[in-house]
């Protein structure tokens, strides 16, 4: 991500679900300047991303609909390394998809955007380029063509990717004296069951 930042270029992440995305990119937001997270599944609509991204900027997001799409464009191209996380990707409306293609073009070069979702952003955003449908070329094209990913393809690597994730977020948060290999075989390398475990342990020593 401060690749993106720092060099105005966008990309997508697909990866499964569970292995930390959210939580990395909303504190990656909170130490950086002029990078704001949005969770699409809240702002499905083109109206509602804009505006939402337009909030988060602290420019004005209500009134005219037209007005703020350009203030917001101005803003972007007018501050340093600007850098728009969009999380669950995948759940916007098909107008909301051509409208960041509208917006990319707008800020080439002055705006970094990280599209990140699950395999499900990947398939629709696939199936959309075989239908044809118009747009979806043209903004993985944008996004640098190709699809990031954190974990490894292989099986085993990736159970073992996963458990070692796991492990390092249980040893920082579980409490004193917990028995780590234990929490990580409970949670199967998922980080939510990893916090949810650690919740338990928690509430019993409390």
């Amino acid at each position: 991500r401060e690749f993106s930042q720092q060099s105005g270029l966008s990309a997508i992440l697909c990866d499964i679900p569970n292995i930390g995305k959210t939580f990395t990119a909303r504190y990656y937001v909170q130490g950086h300047r002029n990078a704001i997270y949005v969770d699409c599944s809240q702002v499905k609509t083109k109206l509602k991303l804009v505006r939402k991204i337009a909030t988060e900027f602290g420019v004005g997001g209500n009134g005219r609909y037209s007005d703020v799409y350009e203030d917001l464009v101005y803003y972007l191209r007018s501050i340093e390394t600007p850098l728009i996380i969009l999380d669950e990707a995948g759940d916007l409306q098909y107008e909301a998809f051509l409208e960041l293609k509208a917006l990319w073009n707008a800020t080439e070069r002055c705006c970094a955007w990280y599209m990140m979702g699950a395999d499900g952003l990947k398939a629709k955003i696939n199936r959309s380029i075989e239908c044809k449908k118009v747009g979806y070329t043209e903004m993985l094209s944008r996004y640098g063509d190709r699809y990031s990913k954190v974990t490894p393809d292989d099986s085993k690597e990736r159970e073992k990717f996963l458990k070692d994730q796991a492990s390092v977020v249980a040893r920082v948060n579980a409490p004193e004296g917990a028995d780590i290999a234990t929490l990580v075989r409970k949670s199967g390398g998922g980080l939510r069951r990893v916090y949810t475990e650690i919740e338990k342990l928690k509430r019993v020593q409390a």
